[in-house]
C-alpha cells in the first residue's frame, strides 16, 4: 500500500472512528495519526465552539499543534452549527486531505452529524412559523420534557436521539410530523440525499468503539467528569456566562456538562450534586449514542482497549499502511 491514503481500486477511502463518550475515541485517533497518513477532522457538535475546551474533552493546543484537527474552534458559541454546516465542512476537509494524499479520519460522537454524512441530508420540509408557534405555546404550558414524551409516542426512532431538553430538535421533530404526516426519521430514510460514498466519490469505513461492558463505560464517565470537575470545567462555564451574551438556552449552552454547570452557578444544588448530575446526563448521552449506532449498518465495532492495539486494528480494517 502506498504511503499517499489507503486506496481500494480507483476509490479512496474516508476513515470515520466514533462511539459512546468516553470510550478513548481520540487516544486512538492520536495513534492512528503517529504512525498513519490520515487527516484528523472533528465529528463533535461541542468542539467546534472556541472556549469551550475543559467540558468537550478538546485535545490540548499542544497536542492540536502537533495532530492538527479540522473542525475544532471554528465557531464562537453564540452563533449555531447544524448538521448542514457539519456535512459541507467535512466534505471540504475530506477532498482537501485527499488532493494532500492523506486519508480524511473524522473522529467523534455527534451521531446527528455523522448520519448526515454516510447517508446525505434528507430534504425535509420548510419551517412553518404557525406551526411553530403552536408547538412553542404548549412547551411553555406542558414543558419541552413532555413535548419529547409526545414524540416518543409519535416518532420512537427520532426521539430516541433528542435529549429531551433539546427544544430546538424536539420542535423540528413535531413539525416535521404535523407539516408532513410522517415521522422525521421516515422521511430521512425515504428522502436522503446522497451519502458520502457517492459525494466524495470514496469508500466509506465506519469503526465504532464500544465498552465491553456498561458498569465500566459508567465509571469511567463518572471519573472523567470529576477529572473535568477538578480541571477547572465550574471556572470554564463562568467566564462563559461573564460574556453577557450567552443564556443556557443556547446550543452550546446545552452541551452535556455545561448545562448542569450553568445551573449550578444559578445555585442549583452543590458541588457533589454537580457531580451527579453531569455523570448522569453523560450516561444518558452515551445510552443514545448506542442506540443510533445499532441503526447504522456497516459500521465494525470494536472492544475498548489499549489506543495503541485498537488503533492497528482500525488501520487494519481501512487497509491503511501502518508504520
Amino acid at each position: 500500500m502506498a504511503s499517499d491514503g489507503a486506496v481500494t481500486g480507483e476509490r479512496p477511502t474516508v476513515l470515520v472512528l466514533t462511539g459512546p463518550t468516553a470510550t478513548g475515541k481520540t487516544d486512538v485517533a492520536l495513534a492512528l495519526a503517529e504512525q498513519a497518513p490520515v487527516a484528523l477532522i472533528s465529528m463533535d457538535s461541542a468542539q467546534v465552539y472556541r472556549g469551550m475546551d475543559i467540558g468537550t474533552a478538546k485535545p490540548s493546543a499542544a497536542l492540536r499543534a502537533r495532530f492538527p484537527h479540522a473542525l475544532v474552534d471554528i465557531r464562537d458559541p453564540a452563533q449555531a452549527y447544524s448538521a448542514a454546516d457539519f456535512v459541507a465542512d467535512a466534505d471540504r476537509e475530506a477532498r482537501r486531505a485527499l488532493d494532500a494524499g492523506r486519508t480524511p479520519l473524522l473522529v467523534g460522537g455527534t451521531m446527528l452529524y455523522l448520519r448526515a454524512f454516510r447517508e446525505g441530508l434528507a430534504r425535509l420540509p420548510p419551517a412553518s412559523p404557525e406551526v411553530r408557534a403552536e408547538i412553542g405555546a404548549r412547551a411553555q404550558r406542558l414543558g419541552w420534557p413532555a413535548l419529547h414524551a409526545e414524540l416518543a409516542r409519535l416518532d420512537p426512532e427520532a426521539a430516541a436521539g433528542i435529549h429531551p431538553n433539546n427544544r430546538t430538535r424536539v420542535q423540528r421533530a413535531l413539525e416535521v410530523i404535523r407539516v408532513t404526516g410522517e415521522p422525521m426519521s421516515q422521511v430521512w430514510r425515504r428522502q436522503g440525499g446522497l451519502g458520502a460514498a457517492e459525494r466524495l466519490g470514496v469508500r466509506l469505513v465506519e469503526v465504532a468503539i464500544v465498552p465491553d461492558r456498561r458498569e465500566a463505560l459508567h465509571a469511567r464517565i463518572e471519573a472523567r467528569f470529576r477529572a473535568m470537575l477538578a480541571a477547572g470545567l465550574v471556572a470554564e462555564v463562568a467566564a462563559l456566562r461573564g460574556r453577557g451574551d450567552l443564556d443556557p438556552e443556547l446550543p452550546s449552552m446545552r452541551a452535556v456538562g455545561y448545562r448542569q454547570a450553568w445551573s449550578y452557578l444559578d445555585g442549583d444544588g452543590d458541588l457533589e450534586t454537580l457531580a451527579a448530575r453531569g455523570a448522569a446526563a453523560t450516561r444518558q448521552l452515551a445510552k443514545r449514542q448506542l442506540t443510533w449506532l445499532r441503526s447504522f449498518a456497516g459500521v465494525t465495532s470494536l472492544r475498548w482497549g489499549p489506543a495503541a492495539a485498537l488503533a492497528r486494528c482500525v488501520a487494519a480494517r481501512a487497509q491503511l499502511e501502518f508504520c
